[in-house]
């Protein structure tokens, strides 16, 4: 019996031991974990995610910012917020860990990382970007060799016109900007694009890891880096580049109605171009 009661009690004094540890690292690990997990490209996993959400209830009074050597920390409760890897979560500009801070301060009862796009972003240029910038200037790179606003209908006429309106400036801008004459297609056959004109236009992408991030965003949210790279330059506004990202969905859904889910999907996508857009404007 003793000895039945002595490896109870060591079996106490361990768990007690693992429970303060876990309480100390619980704060910590509440704020990591919100955004551990990207959102998922399979819309129907996404509606699956969104049907049983996994939300935190708010666990902090006040976002704020405080200076960081030469960056700009968001702290909640004088705390510092860390990143999904454990970096500190530090902007360059303040009125960017303002806007930030001001993303945390609005969520209410319950914290939904799907409605923290600036944070996600953030996250994912501290945590990827600054640490690999070369992957990712080389993707977008790639975007350019078959760049949305190259490839062109040949029906219906009413879309052709549109694509014409609203590609072609971007077509004549990487031209006299940028050196860069690419190629037009009509329909999905592939074009090779010619060297030179690759070569003057990856040479806009940008080698700041914020803007490089930023860049990378609106290139896989549109499919065209052409687009993000006007952004950057501010050729185009948020708004027309989201815009003519949508050309062909927009006619289909004109012609053929609306799809819900799928709505829903380019809502949650358009608030990231946004979050980008907010980095490139507050640098």
């Amino acid at each position: 019996m003793r000895l039945l009661r002595r490896s109870n009690n060591a079996l106490q004094r361990k768990i007690f031991a693992v429970g303060v540890g876990i309480f100390c690292r619980r704060r910590e690990d509440r704020m990591r974990e919100l955004f551990e997990n990207a959102a998922p490209d399979n819309p129907m996993e996404a509606a699956r995610r969104a049907a049983r959400p996994m939300l935190r209830k708010r666990f902090y009074e006040r976002a704020s910012t405080a200076p960081e050597g030469k960056l700009h920390a968001v702290r909640l409760d004088d705390k510092p917020v860390r990143t999904p890897a454990g970096h500190l979560l530090a902007v360059p500009t303040l009125a960017l860990a303002q806007t930030l801070a001001a993303e945390w301060d609005a969520q209410r009862d319950m914290i939904d990382p799907a409605k923290m796009p600036l944070t996600r972003l953030a996250n994912s240029i501290i945590d990827g970007v600054s640490e690999r910038p070369t992957p990712v200037a080389d993707e977008i790179a790639r975007y350019l060799a078959s760049d949305l606003v190259c490839y062109r209908a040949a029906t219906p006429r009413g879309l052709v016109e549109r694509q014409v309106r609203q590609w072609d400036p971007i077509v004549s801008w990487a031209r006299e900007t940028l050196g860069a004459r690419f190629l037009l297609a009509e329909g999905v056959m592939h074009v090779a694009q010619p060297q030179s004109t690759l070569a003057a236009a990856a040479a806009a992408i940008p080698s700041d890891p914020w803007k490089l991030g930023a860049v990378h965003s609106v290139t896989t949210l549109t499919g065209s880096a052409l687009l993000a790279l006007a952004l950057t330059q501010g050729r185009i506004t948020p708004d027309e580049a989201w815009a003519a990202a949508h050309v062909d969905e927009d006619w289909n859904m004109e012609q053929w109605g609306r799809d819900e889910l799928a709505l829903e999907r380019r809502a949650y996508r358009h608030a990231e171009l946004q979050a980008a857009a907010t980095v490139l404007q507050n640098l």
